[in-house]
């Protein structure tokens, strides 16, 4: 084979890399890896932020000791995209801490337009602070100081963090099975980040600062203009389901997976399940109260994948029901058009999940018959043919309430403007979970991935490979058609549940592990292998059986719900 060799001018011995395109490229033993990709760093989309070497993920701190095969790593992947906001997030925290000593910095939730919600204590930071806070993040920017990493005894790392007053890490630690933890340090400071980091802070140059009610926002950039922000949407909504789920947080005693893990080890597991359930339930409550007051006709569920909407709707239902309105499931998969008119995607494919997959003008027509009392004939998809046929017949009566559930939900294109009136949109995700630490963030898409890993293995045979290869096209997906009209919703409902990571570990870890080593799936299913080891188990029989988490889990009550099609 013919390659083209790259030397970096080494003195002997010297060994050869392999990237994906056949280039080889020439270093001295021992090397960092980063070191020989500095030759071509410029061949790439994005910068360069770690490297696949022999099929496992390593930072470009990484020797090089061998004849090695290796990816680059950049910022507009899923794996590159976590290393920088990582960084990041430790450099906000060690600019903090130099000139906030006495602070309590919390990265709390992640914001779709690209950011993090960050609380400092009981109080916000004037604009002032703010910026002097961005001035100096900057200026370590500049000074490109290298990010230490050590491996120390745990019971050293404990130690520190004591001396530190970090009661959420020390508390975390006490429940870690392996004797040692790795630390990353910047000048005189230490703190345990989950996960690989950039070598220094020269490479975090993008990222803003902006103040947003009760704290501030971490700005980064995303994955597909990995060099530039967006502008900062703004989410009040979002914020107010964050709020809520802190405050059923406080109410259970449950700050961290540390204190969760406590709880269990205690012997709570029950309380908390039961707590948590009770407030999932309350919070259905209210939202078919709402929807009783406005007198709604249509009511219109949207969520991402895995987000828990099917046993939502049906839960939503009992609660309508108990409100006196009885409600009738619209499926709008039947509203596809004709499969030889779907519209195709960037890729040339059809896009099922474009709305323009849907027959708008035909839905629009139904739903005004519909609402008006009218007797309307609803089309039947037939997904084999890819064509339409004649359905049941439908006429709704005083005190029924048509329920649409689907990605497009709160689209505004999915209904015409006159029935706006009409319909209450409600959007449900795993909106917030309880996070590691004040300063690792658990992420939802984790928990809704290992949610459908599950899910998947039982109700479709799916590997974890084959559903974590299906990820980053569902991903795309989600970004496009359901998180930009998030705001649009009457409410957010949060899905989440504080225990059920430990719920779904005893599921999800032997799925994980069965992931071969080698392939692109096995990087990932490593990381959620080590994630989920910070969580201590739960009986799933503990678990009601309309719980949402039993969507996934499986012996979910609500699986053969009948009473809302009557």
């Amino acid at each position: 084979m013919n390659k083209k060799q790259i030397h970096l001018t080494p003195p002997s011995p010297t060994v050869q890399l392999y990237l994906p395109d056949g280039r080889a490229l020439a270093g001295p033993r021992g090397a960092k890896v980063g070191d020989f990709l500095k030759a071509v760093k410029n061949d790439f989309s994005a910068p360069i932020v770690a490297a696949v070497v022999n099929n496992e993920l390593h930072e470009l701190t990484y020797p090089i000791e061998m004849e090695s095969r290796v990816q680059p790593i950049t910022m507009d992947t899923a794996d590159g995209a976590r290393i920088y906001r990582r960084s990041l997030v430790f450099l906000l925290e060690m600019a903090f801490a130099e000139l906030f000593p006495k602070g309590k910095l919390t990265i709390d939730h992640s914001l779709s337009s690209g950011g993090y919600f960050c609380q400092v204590g009981e109080r916000a930071l004037t604009q002032s602070e703010l910026d002097a806070l961005a001035s100096h993040m900057r200026a370590l920017v500049k000074e490109d100081l290298p990010f230490g990493r050590r491996e120390i005894p745990l019971k050293e790392a404990v130690q520190y963090f004591k001396k530190q007053k970090f009661n959420d890490k020390v508390r975390l630690l006490a429940h870690r099975p392996k004797p040692y933890l790795t630390l990353y340090t910047l000048k005189n400071r230490m703190d345990y980040m989950h996960g690989y980091m950039v070598p220094s802070t020269g490479c975090l140059k993008w990222f803003e600062l902006s103040l947003i009610s009760g704290g501030f926002t971490l700005h980064f950039p995303r994955r597909h203009a990995p060099t530039s922000l967006e502008p900062m949407g703004d989410y009040p909504k979002l914020l107010a389901a964050f709020r809520l789920y802190g405050d059923w947080l406080k109410r259970l005693g449950i700050d961290s997976v540390g204190a969760l893990d406590d709880a269990i080890e205690g012997g709570r597991a029950d309380e908390i399940v039961l707590v948590s359930e009770a407030m999932h339930e309350r919070h259905l409550s209210q939202i078919a109260a709402q929807i009783a007051e406005r007198e709604s006709s249509i009511v219109l569920i949207a969520g991402p994948t895995s987000s828990g909407k099917t046993t939502f709707s049906r839960r939503l239902s009992v609660q309508l029901l108990a409100h006196g309105l009885s409600p009738y499931p619209l499926e709008l998969d039947h509203y596809f058009v004709e499969r030889k008119k779907t519209p195709l995607g960037e890729d040339g494919h059809p896009d099922y999940e474009s709305i323009d997959a849907l027959d708008l003008p035909l839905l629009a027509k139904d739903l005004a018959k519909i609402v008006g009392g009218e007797k309307v004939r609803l089309p039947r998809y037939n997904f084999k043919s890819g064509l339409r046929e004649a359905g049941d017949v439908v006429q709704l009566h005083k005190g029924q309430v048509l329920i649409l559930e689907g990605i497009h939900g709160l689209n505004p294109r999915l209904i015409p403007e006159r029935l706006t009136g009409r319909a209450f949109r409600v959007y449900v995700s795993a909106l917030t979970q309880v996070n590691l630490d004040r300063h690792n963030r658990v992420s939802t898409t984790d928990t809704r991935l290992i949610r459908r890993i599950v899910r998947d293995a039982r109700e479709r045979g799916y590997s974890a490979a084959q559903t974590i290869s299906r990820w980053e096209a569902v991903r795309r997906g989600e970004k496009r058609y359901i998180f930009p009209y998030q705001e649009n919703c009457d409410v957010m409902f949060n899905s989440a549940l504080v225990y059920e990571l430990s719920a779904l570990k005893s599921l999800a870890e032997p799925l994980l592990r069965q992931v071969p080593h080698g392939t692109p799936e096995f990087i990932e299913a490593k990381r959620l292998l080590a994630f989920l080891e910070w969580f201590l188990p739960v009986d799933a029989g503990l678990i009601p059986a309309n719980s949402i988490v039993r969507e996934f889990l499986g012996g979910s009550s609500l699986q053969e719900f009948k009473v809302w099609k009557r």
